[in-house]
């Protein structure tokens, strides 16, 4: 019981799985969700090769019986939550807001700000119920400046980040922390679907960036587990960029 117990959406690929892997390494219990079971499944495995205490929950975080799901196992298995990582996340379908519809609106705005608001009810009324706890949200620097193309998805980060702020002073004098992880452009294939596939307008984007790259899903996942730790016991609230500076042009 003196392991932490971590709980992540969306960690079957990306920056959820790397920071599966890096609370794993750390002896964290971990339990990943996903929608891809044999995915998990092998996820887990991985997981406990390391030496963890793994489980995967099946579920979709726009589906508030599946939430409360994840949320009860967890704390069945391990008896707490003490960090939970909202990770699951879609960059809907891209293109001029003149071409947007209804339906990519609400496909999109049902994982990325539904999701994320069934997420931190359950989880927010289990770290209440043990007075403690602290639950990253990954939003991205869509959420923080306009995205040309990405109309839908910008707004739905933007609410990422109202959500993670509003959350954040509930919890704040009851012992649960709330913050979010901004990413820029991060080497994974949803940044390769984000510039439709194109070396030239993806070398154009990285250009973009003061440091001239993309992140590694790893130094996202090692930013969140420092701000998820006790090392950040005082930062709730906040929307921090992990960006390579592109937000501070």
């Amino acid at each position: 019981m003196n392991q932490p117990t971590v709980l992540i959406t969306g960690a079957l690929t990306g920056i959820g799985r790397a920071t599966a892997f890096a609370f794993a390494k750390l002896g964290a219990n971990v339990v990943v969700s996903g929608r891809r079971e044999e995915a998990g499944i092998a996820l887990a495995t991985a997981l406990r090769a390391l030496g963890a205490k793994a489980e995967f929950v099946k579920a979709d975080v726009a589906d508030e019986a599946e939430v409360s799901k994840i949320v009860a196992k967890a704390v069945s298995l391990f008896g707490k939550i003490d960090i939970a990582v909202n990770n699951a996340g879609t960059e809907g379908v891209l293109g001029p807001i003149t071409e947007q519809t209804a339906d990519n609106f609400h496909a999109t705005f049902s994982t990325n700000v539904l999701g994320t608001l069934l997420s931190l009810k359950h989880e927010m009324r289990a770290m209440l119920a043990q007075g403690h706890g602290s639950i990253v949200n990954l939003s991205s620097i869509a959420g923080q400046v306009g995205i040309a193309g990405g109309s839908v998805y910008a707004a739905s980060k933007f609410a990422v980040e109202g959500l993670t702020k509003s959350a954040a002073l509930e919890g704040a004098a009851l012992g649960v922390r709330v913050n979010a992880v901004a990413p820029g452009p991060v080497a994974t294939d949803m940044l390769d679907r984000f510039v439709g596939r194109n070396e030239v307008a993806k070398a154009g984007f990285l250009a973009s960036i003061p440091a001239k790259r993309a992140a590694t899903v790893e130094e996202i996942a090692e930013t969140i587990v420092f701000i998820a730790s006790a090392k950040a016991a005082y930062l709730t609230g906040q929307c921090i960029a992990v960006d390579g500076g592109y937000t501070a042009q």
